[in-house]
């Protein structure tokens, strides 16, 4: 995640920077180092960030499908998503099934995850 999408995120929960800071458990100091480029945005603040804009009320959650539905998939029951109803959520949850992401770390998965069908269509 860069800065820019960083600060449009934060715009988008019409949220301040001492507010958004607050909401995620960091400093003010954190928030505003993301946003001049300062300081990388760890992938824990970045999955936050998803999963605040992903769950916030309003016309955003009619668009909500689940990924085994969009990326038909053959390995559902073996898969977390769909053990938890978190067809959604695929990106925010470990040892998933799709894209051969059950062997990656987080910043592996993200990776994947930013460019997945599932999360852009969220956002």
């Amino acid at each position: 995640m860069n800065r820019e999408i960083f600060a449009n995120l934060r715009a988008r929960l019409k949220k301040t920077q001492k507010a958004l800071a607050e909401l995620l458990g960091i400093s003010l100091k954190a928030v505003q180092s993301y946003e001049q480029g300062w300081r990388a945005i760890p992938i824990h603040i970045e999955r936050q960030l998803y999963f605040l804009i992903v769950n916030q009320r309003g016309d955003g959650q009619a668009n909500r499908k689940d990924c085994w539905v969009v990326k038909k998939c053959s390995h559902k029951k073996e898969c977390p998503a769909w053990e938890f109803q978190a067809g959604h959520l695929c990106w925010f949850l470990s040892s998933t099934r799709c894209e051969c992401t059950a062997d990656k770390n987080w910043k592996e998965k993200m990776t994947v995850c930013r460019d997945c069908s599932v999360l852009t269509s969220l956002l």
